[in-house]
């Protein structure tokens, strides 16, 4: 059966009256078109932990295989109060960010600078994807997962306070709005990356009106999409689902703390969080990082020794490069690491080896055609 696409026949006829109107407008990224070729910036922000010692591995490849990309640095950490505001106005102006982990602080008066950047910048959709890599041996095979997840609202809004002595209110808020337009990306992408389900993840059972809502607005979007299948699933079953059979999944979106939960789920399945890219997006803006957060910063004895995994930011720069329309770059960087990991010379301690960040990123630079 053909599948067709409202959003993409305004998008053809928009095109052909050379009307200005934004009803056609996309903001679903990774689509495969040529750039003009220009030099594109982007922030950098190195991060804590290991992040400065990946973010420089991403430097090394992007130099070696003349990447019509340039940096724009900055020092931000986990300890911060808030994101400078310089930060925030390179982001804005140039688009696109790399980042490495920061260190979000556990309990205490501090907010996360990860969620302070993904609601300055309206960075809606988080998009992990998690799928097996030749050499990597791993319990499941065929594993080709993505997780899309909301990322500004749920139990992450930030609304918490003290009743009285003892007793902490927490709110989960679930809105039409962000819960129709997480549902449309996941759609979007589907039907723009050839994938054939969307599976969405809640908890209405107990949850009837919040996640009620977020099954509510999956449901009608997908009725706009008649040759994508589309299903749901109690996100407990879907935690033992995924852990048994996890090549039964596609497309998976979710709220915002399942998404983190099903993304480090299906990550480790997968071949471990090292190796699995990501990225937050919007209307405007992208964020690309280490696709599950779980050991995004590592520990200081990986620093000392300098044997950090560098496949996930790697990967996650490629998909930098197609959302930036460079996709011959990015292919070029995805066809490199996986000849890496396939001859499985040069691994890092998380995948089996004893490598250093420098042994595999010199072996993807020696890969590079």
């Amino acid at each position: 059966m053909r599948r067709s696409s409202p959003l993409l026949r305004q998008i053809l006829r928009g095109a052909a009256s050379s009307s200005s109107s934004s009803v056609g407008r996309r903001s679903v990224t990774y689509m495969p078109r040529p750039g003009d070729g220009a030099p594109r910036p982007v922030t950098l922000i190195p991060g804590d932990g290991i992040g400065p010692l990946v973010t420089g591995a991403v430097l090394r490849v992007m130099e070696a295989m003349h990447a019509p990309v340039y940096f724009e640095t900055y020092e931000v950490h986990g300890d911060m109060t808030t994101v400078p505001p310089e930060v925030i106005e390179s982001i804005r102006r140039n688009k696109v960010c790399l980042k490495g982990g920061l260190a979000t602080p556990v309990g205490g008066g501090v907010s996360s600078l990860n969620m302070q950047l993904r609601k300055e910048l309206d960075l809606y959709a988080s998009l992990v994807h998690c799928f097996n890599l030749p050499g990597l041996p791993t319990r499941h095979e065929n594993v080709n997962i993505v997780v899309i997840r909301e990322n500004t609202e749920g139990e992450y809004s930030g609304l918490e306070h003290e009743v009285v002595p003892g007793v902490v209110e927490s709110l989960k808020v679930i809105t039409k709005f962000c819960s129709e337009r997480i549902a449309k990306y996941a759609f979007e992408y589907a039907y723009l990356n050839n994938r054939k389900t969307v599976t969405a993840v809640h908890k209405a059972n107990i949850m009837k009106l919040a996640d009620g809502l977020f099954l509510e607005s999956c449901r009608e979007v997908a009725t706009k999409y008649p040759g994508i299948k589309y299903n749901e699933i109690i996100v407990d079953n879907c935690c033992m689902q995924l852990v048994s059979k996890p090549e039964q999944f596609d497309v998976m979106v979710t709220p915002n703390l399942y998404g983190n939960l099903v993304a480090n789920t299906a990550a480790g399945i997968a071949g471990g969080t090292g190796v699995m890219p990501g990225g937050n997006v919007g209307q405007d803006h992208a964020v690309f990082e280490q696709g599950a957060s779980a050991g995004n910063v590592g520990n200081e004895k990986l620093v000392e020794q300098k044997k950090a995994n560098p496949v996930a930011l790697l990967l996650s720069s490629a998909m930098m490069l197609r959302h930036l329309q460079f996709p011959s770059f990015a292919d070029r960087l995805v066809t490199a690491v996986k000849r890496v990991i396939a001859e499985g010379k040069y691994k890092t301690k998380d995948l089996g080896g004893s490598g250093t960040t420098q042994e595999v990123v010199d072996a993807v630079i020696a890969n590079l055609d």
